[in-house]
């Protein structure tokens, strides 16, 4: 009985405890209708606003507490400073419109089942644990919209996927920063095609890959009913890859053996209609060596790729259009031609270097800004650095958060964390990117490794098998997490063994 008794005593003085006050202001009470019963209401007195803002949102730290560093986006380059920064100097926060970073170079892998779609999300918080735990650091599944950097302040809107099933409409919301991190990546580029947008899938995210896969499943179901014409079947089997990129060709790849291993075996009624085509307007993987991309060529050809040099003019919901007048009938689109500035970046008014990215010094400050910095696809140098801008690469978002963080450690540790603090910290030698190599998979067991650090260069590039196991070992041990890494040598052990699961779910 005394143990209880004391137990009692130990949940008592826990509930009566203070709990530290919340610095989140909630949203507007017009958010949420309460219906009420009674005649009559009694109004409490309300606590003046923190700051005249329209909107809810983080206040700015004061003083005595640990700076904020607000990140803009979850791709390559966000993470990777997330995943370095030191928690014990500053408080963290993400906002982006994903809860997690997409592990790019597999992502082609997930279309035709080779791999599960969470092998290659790496959810924020396994990345970073304060965002979870720690009481100062969070995560917003929102959009940022503006910047006001005279204030030190983002303005975001909520995300909620624009569902009937949703309980509230979208709101905006105010995030107070002392170091702005912009890392809010590019969108695929359309060159202004009119139909791209409605008719093509992108291969970005990993809502584009389950697209891709419900897409090409459900045309190969319907392509074995009864009352489909040969000509309707061919269209439906037939898939059109834009874009002969790495992603492009490695989607190509896989996609050629899915077929040749999958589909002759599971839909033998259609597997001699089902066809891939790639298109694009020079010569594929242009980075690559010529021996390489001949190498590439060949191999896909021998997989039954049907490559096709041209550009397109116009996309229509069944056919593409070149620009020599050729229609190519597809049930399948694919675009993969690269990417270009968001309209976010596009609509700050700041300097920006040439293609429309974000401009950066050596050091990759936006040095029209005070505490305000870019990496990732987002950013370029600006011309008066006199360097080139880099490849959108995962590589180079990498290399680029693995600077900055180690930056603003340097700058955390020199008491420069707060805002309008920096000026007078040494920040050390600038930014260099040094090109590691390229690498990409062709299918059936063969890839392209190019270790040049450019085109003019000399390196080692090798080709064929042996090029293939260093592709998925290098790739496996990249992979963030060693869950993820389980999962993604399982999926492949599973498929190598059993094929690829056929399920249209």
């Amino acid at each position: 009985m005394a143990f209880f008794r004391t137990l009692i005593h130990l949940s008592s003085s826990i509930r009566s405890s203070p709990s530290p006050k919340p610095r989140i202001q909630f949203p507007p009470s017009s958010l949420f209708t309460f219906s009420t019963t009674t005649t009559t209401t009694k109004t409490l007195p309300q606590d003046p606003p923190i700051h005249p803002s329209p909107f809810p949102g983080l206040e700015p730290t004061k003083k005595g507490e640990k700076p904020r560093i607000v990140v803009l986006g979850s791709g390559w380059a966000g993470c990777r400073l997330m995943k370095g920064i030191d928690t014990e100097i500053y408080d963290v926060v993400c906002v982006s419109p994903r809860n997690h970073m997409v592990f790019t170079p597999l992502l082609a892998s997930t279309c035709v089942g080779t791999l599960e779609f969470r092998s290659v999300a790496e959810p924020i918080a396994r990345i970073q644990p304060a965002i979870s735990r720690s009481p100062g650091s969070y995560f917003f599944l929102a959009r940022c919209g503006s910047i006001d950097p005279d204030n030190h302040l983002v303005h975001c809107e909520t995300v909620t996927d624009g569902g009937d099933s949703n309980i509230v409409e979208p709101w905006k919301f105010n995030v107070a920063y002392d170091k702005l991190i912009i890392a809010s990546g590019a969108e695929a580029t359309t060159f202004g095609i009119r139909g791209v947008k409605e008719h093509a899938i992108f291969l970005r995210e990993v809502a584009h890959a389950q697209e891709i896969r419900r897409k090409l499943l459900l045309n190969l179901m319907l392509s074995d009913l009864p009352g489909i014409s040969e000509e309707e079947k061919c269209r439906l089997l037939h898939c059109v890859v834009i874009g002969g990129g790495p992603t492009g060709v490695e989607f190509s790849g896989e996609l050629s053996d899915f077929i040749i291993k999958d589909v002759q075996q599971r839909y033998s009624h259609v597997k001699d209609y089902i066809h891939v085509t790639l298109i694009e307007a020079n010569e594929i993987l242009s980075s690559f060596d010529v021996r390489l991309r001949q190498y590439a060529t060949n191999q896909l050809i021998k997989s039954g790729v049907r490559l096709v040099r041209g550009v397109v003019k116009d996309v229509e919901p069944e056919k593409i259009i070149l620009n020599d007048g050729t229609e190519v009938p597809y049930g399948l689109l694919v675009w993969s031609t690269g990417v270009g500035p968001s309209s976010f970046i596009n609509s700050l008014e700041i300097p920006k270097s040439p293609g429309g990215r974000i401009g950066v010094d050596e050091w990759l400050r936006v040095p029209s800004i005070q505490d305000v910095f870019s990496i990732g696809d987002c950013c370029g140098f600006l011309e008066s650095t006199g360097k080139p801008t880099l490849p959108a690469l995962a590589q180079v978002a990498e290399r680029q958060g693995k600077y900055l963080v180690g930056l603003l450690n340097r700058i955390g540790k020199a008491g420069g964390g707060h805002s309008n603090c920096t000026r007078e910290v040494e920040l050390g030698d600038p930014f260099v990117y040094r090109h590691m190599g390229s690498m990409a998979s062709v299918g059936s067991y063969k890839a392209l490794v190019d270790l040049r650090q450019n085109k003019e260069s000399k390196g080692l590039s090798l080709a064929g098998f042996a090029s293939w196991f260093i592709w998925r070992s290098a790739y496996l041990t990249r992979v963030v997490s060693w869950r993820n890494r389980f999962y993604v040598a399982i999926n492949w052990a599973t498929t190598f063994v059993f094929g690829r699961d056929t399920s249209r779910i």
